[in-house]
């Protein structure tokens, strides 16, 4: 996947802006963060469910990891962008987005399942 695809991606979700979070860019709606971007390591960290998380996990272990320590069991997971395929990387910043977005942000349009 190519990292400068990231930016266009998370700004199209509806409300999201980019800021520096600890010297890194970091997105988030309503002044909640969804995603930060490690550029120098090539990964983001999103915001999951840890139910959300242990799936995607499981499911593509290369490709996705717990951030370690505490930040990790609340559903922090790293993303490593040279693993990662485009469509999973917009499914699962899309899931990250609704997990800390207010509900009335929300379309009424459900993004399709992965498959």
């Amino acid at each position: 996947m190519n990292a400068q695809l990231l930016r266009p991606l998370a700004l199209e979700l509806p409300g999201a802006l980019e800021q520096e979070h600890f010297g890194r860019p970091a997105f988030s709606v309503k002044k909640k963060i969804f995603c930060t971007w490690w550029v120098l390591e090539d990964r983001v960290v999103i915001k999951l469910t840890p139910e959300q998380q242990a799936d995607w996990c499981a499911d593509q272990p290369d490709a996705f990891t717990p951030v370690l320590n505490k930040w990790g069991r609340h559903g922090w997971t790293n993303v490593h962008l040279n693993v990662v395929s485009e469509r999973t990387l917009r499914y699962v910043l899309d899931r990250a987005w609704r997990n800390v977005c207010p509900k009335w942000l929300l379309p009424t349009r459900q993004v399709p399942p992965r498959t």
